[in-house]
């Protein structure tokens, strides 16, 4: 009888244990019936890119993060699932919604072609996560729940701090502002209205382009010609060689600050003239592989053996690489903080819930944090001068006010 009943007790134990493991695989398989573009194997998320025109060449971020991911990938994926990042043109997201059905969007370009597509997203409560643009409105977290910025500070946070420098080196400073027509180069002149205030319109000069223009020289010989003694610059990289070389040109010598986007040193300094870029101005917020004082960090060796190994002959000085670097290690954070519940809300919810993350390649200090009522996930910002071969950063951290 004791014999029996042990066994009997054993049974039973066995049907009750299997019965846990059949109810947990069914919670399971119904969470990921919950969230689309999600399996037991892969989750399937979405990017556009422009691939041709202007701003192509801002698609090399995307090879970088397709890059990390194939390493992720190659290490097992997250939680047992296998990451694929389904890229598109720029005008291509709602085909990865209604035709590929991805889970969510990452690191797509434009502060033109994203806000375009915010409403459509949002309405449909899917995550738009790590836009690949420094605007400020991608903060507005009241208007655009599902939609944040990506690893970089903000547009008028760099022009708080250029019109800060400038002033601190002459108090009764003219500047000029010469920005695209659009939302990235009106934030630089609301970051330095945010500064001047009533001032603005007796100290500054302003210039628009438009991309299609054929050229920015016109602009700059108006500033020299107007007595300006500051020059900020909120240009995209080609029209960025053209205001280097006309202000070279002019024997100009203005205090002078570039936006942080083109400081490229093979893809605007270089063609612009090294020599004639000395002293020129800008801000940092990434580690620079070229500077000596990282030789020995440990985030820069392992970006120096992905880049061997996943982007091998690559140019190690395109700082898109270290971008796509950075938004794909913040996107493999938030995976791994979101656990086995990958519904639309919960990746949500993770990605406005990171705290103190630092991402490889960031400048040290420099963290990572978000919540559901603070959208920009970095904050902070490094002063840097170019030296004839490398930018060379000076003075403190700044953080945004």
């Amino acid at each position: 009888m004791r014999r029996r009943g042990f066994e009997s007790g054993r049974a039973l134990f066995r049907r009750l244990f299997g019965s846990l493991l059949v109810s947990g695989a069914m919670a399971f398989s119904a969470a990921a019936e919950n969230a689309p573009g999600v399996t037991d194997r892969e989750i399937k998320i979405g990017q556009t890119m422009p691939y041709t025109g202007p701003v192509a060449w801002i698609s090399s971020i995307a090879v970088a993060e397709k890059a990390y991911i194939q390493m992720i990938n190659d290490q097992g994926g997250i939680n047992g699932r296998k990451i694929n990042l389904i890229r598109r043109t720029g005008n291509e997201t709602r085909k990865l919604i209604e035709v590929d059905h991805v889970a969510f969007t990452f690191g797509s370009v434009g502060t033109p072609t994203q806000l375009a597509v915010a409403r459509y997203l949002n309405e449909r409560k899917i995550p738009q996560l790590f836009i690949e643009s420094g605007a400020y409105r991608w903060g507005n977290y009241k208007e655009t729940p599902y939609t944040i910025g990506g690893m970089r500070p903000s547009y008028r946070l760099g022009a708080r701090l250029y019109t800060r420098y400038i002033l601190r080196q002459n108090p009764n400073a003219k500047i000029g502002i010469l920005y695209e027509d659009n939302d990235f180069g009106r934030d630089y002149t609301a970051g330095v209205r945010d500064v001047l205030g009533d001032k603005y319109a007796g100290a500054v000069r302003e210039a628009t382009y438009e991309s299609t223009d054929a050229s920015v020289d016109r602009q700059i010989a108006q500033f020299k010609a107007a007595g300006c003694d500051a020059l900020i610059v909120a240009i995209l990289p080609p029209f960025a060689v053209q205001a280097l070389r006309k202000v070279r040109d002019l024997g100009w010598k203005p205090i002078f600050f570039m936006n942080n986007v083109s400081t490229s040193i093979p893809i605007v300094l270089q063609p612009a003239g090294l020599e004639s870029s000395i002293g020129l101005l800008s801000s940092a917020y990434v580690k620079d592989p070229l500077d000596p004082a990282f030789e020995n960090d440990s985030g820069l060796k392992d970006w120096r053996a992905w880049m061997s190994k996943y982007l091998p002959g690559e140019d190690v000085r395109r700082p898109s690489f270290v971008f796509g670097y950075n938004s794909a290690a913040a996107l493999v954070q938030v995976l791994k903080q979101a656990g086995n519940d990958l519904s639309r809300e919960n990746i949500m919810r993770q990605a406005t819930n990171l705290r103190d993350v630092e991402l490889p390649m960031l400048l040290p200090g420099i963290k990572v944090n978000t919540s559901p009522t603070d959208y920009y996930p970095v904050q902070q910002l490094q002063l840097v001068r170019f030296d004839g071969r490398r930018w060379v950063r000076f003075g403190d951290l700044v953080y945004d006010e």
